[in-house]
Parts: C-alpha cells; structure tokens; sequence
C-alpha cells in the first residue's frame, strides 16, 4: 500500500475492539515459490490473462508518495521466473495494475499510467486532478478503469478519455482496494475516523460493492475486518483480501463471513488469485519479496505438491 519510512502508522486503532471477530489459528498456507532478489517495495501482483505473465508494480526507494521516478513494473512466469524486472521504468510510486484489450493500467499517486504490454513501453500518461493518494486500480469488461483514492476516500472513473469522480465520501470508508465482480465494484475499506497525518482510523474498514450502474453502496461485511487492501474473488462466490496495517490474510465467504487464513508481517499488499491452480500470489511490501502459496477455497490445507 504504502511504505512505513514515508507515512507513520504509529497511532494504535482505539476501536479495534470494533473490527469483526475473525477466528485466529487459520492454516499456514505452502508456500510453492518466492522471489526476493531485485525486489524493492513490491506493491501489487496481476496476472494478465492475454498473456500469460505476471506483472508486479514496485515502489522503489522514495516511498508511495515519492514522485522520484525510482518506481517500475517487472515481468515474470506464473512460476515464479524473472523474465525482466525493469521491464518498464519511469513511474514514481506505482501501485494496482489491471489490463485491457493489450494495455496495462497503473495508478501512480496522482495519475494513471497507460502501457503498452506488447512494445513494453509507456503509451500514455494521465493526470488525476484533485488526486491525494491513487491506490488500487480495477477494469471492467469496456475498458473503464476504478482507481481508488484512499486519502481522499474517492473513486475515480477514466472512460471515453475522460476522468470523472465515479463515488465519493465517508460511506466508502477510504477505499484501498478494487475489483470488478459482474455488475458491482468491490472495495476494501482502509476505515472511517481518517487521520491525513499518519492515516490512522477510529474504525477498520469493511469490505463492500458499489453497484455499477445504481451506485447503490451494499455491506459485504456488516462489521469491520481491517485495513483492507488486495481483494480478489476465489472462484466460489468469495473473496480473499488482505490486511496491509496487521500483516493479514483473510478468506471471505459470500455470506460475508471472514477467515484468517495466515498472519505475515506489516505490509501484505495487492494480491493475484489464480483459480485453476489455486494459486495466490502475495506482495510482502514491507520484507521486500513476492510470494506464491497454494489455496483452495474450502479446505483447511494444501499441499505445495
């Protein structure tokens, strides 16, 4: 989501006490493979259908909110092989990643950066006027892209060359992260109570679905899970999500019942879900590394094999 040494999370959740009850003692998923070296701020994994590869945004040295120019987007196999790791440069802090019709789409602070997947190279680059802090980033099947703003608790719209303000206010809960389901977006709540200063809240956030054409705002967890982050559907009508804030790991049913599945340090990120090979493909931000553990919706434990 972000890194520590730029934004200070030090102000302890005085209502965690109101966050859902998650059961503890979740499985410790396999992990299949891990990739650390080159990595540097590793931020959000996504794996593009059309081609087959992994795409993965990285911070770099300044910070989320650095605009220094230190940030790129790297390319590997689904199996965990480098194929480049600067494969494109130029970015500040690049965060979520989706792709369409042969574009990659990232959000980096306060503009969406457009690449051509094919000549991998930079295609176009737009502005977000207004934009505080651009986190994740989602695409439906048009071609309209969700960006998430987290700071300013606003979703932004970039359809037919134009940017627009698709939702906002304190109903959204300062949404991180987003995912097209269907005719909904889905959106992790960071929570309510926002601190500008260290992004702290009084309360966690939810996770929720904006109907796409209503607007209509729908709970998809009545109490809140944490300080959501990654979200992707598991192939049985739920979701996994993480928690950057507490180093989470969470299942979601669809009757909006939450499952801790694993506990990492601080800085679990924007996830990829592979649902044929039950694969989830997790950013460690904060450890600096990008790891693949095997995950099947349903049953306790996985073996690697």
């Amino acid at each position: 989501m972000f890194r520590l040494s730029l934004i200070l999370l030090t102000t302890t959740l005085t209502s965690a006490s109101m966050a859902q009850e998650v059961p503890e003692g979740g499985p410790q998923l396999d992990a299949v493979w891990s990739v650390s070296a080159g990595l540097k701020a590793p931020e959000s994994a996504y794996h593009d259908p059309a081609t087959g590869f992994l795409f993965l945004s990285q911070i770099g040295e300044g910070g989320g909110k650095g605009k220094d120019g230190d940030g790129w987007i790297s390319k590997l196999t689904i199996d965990g092989k480098m194929v480049k790791n600067k494969w494109v440069t130029g970015l500040n802090a690049p965060k979520g990643i989706r792709s369409h019709q042969g574009i990659l789409y990232v959000s980096d602070i306060d503009q969406i950066v457009a690449i051509n997947i094919a000549g991998a190279n930079i295609a176009k680059v737009i502005d977000v006027n207004n934009a505080v802090f651009l986190n994740d980033l989602a695409t439906d099947s048009e071609g309209t892209v969700y960006v998430s703003d987290l700071a300013a608790s606003r979703i932004y719209q970039y359809k037919n060359d134009k940017v627009s303000v698709f939702a906002e206010g304190e109903q959204l809960e300062h949404p991180n992260g987003v995912l097209v389901d269907g005719d909904s977006l889905v959106i992790g709540g960071w929570g309510t109570g926002f601190s500008q200063e260290d992004f702290s809240t009084k309360v966690p956030g939810r996770l929720q679905k904006i109907n796409l054409r209503t607007k209509e705002i729908t709970a998809i967890t009545p109490q809140p899970v944490g300080h959501l982050d990654g979200i992707e559907t598991d192939g049985k009508g739920g979701y996994i999500v993480t928690d950057w804030r507490n180093g989470k790991l969470f299942g979601i049913s669809k009757k909006g019942k939450a499952r801790l599945l694993m506990n990492f340090p601080q800085g679990v990120a924007d996830h990829a879900y592979l649902v044929d090979k039950q694969l989830i493909i997790l950013p460690e931000m904060m450890e600096g590394k990008l790891t693949a553990f095997r995950y099947a919706p349903g049953k306790k434990k996985l073996s690697a094999n």
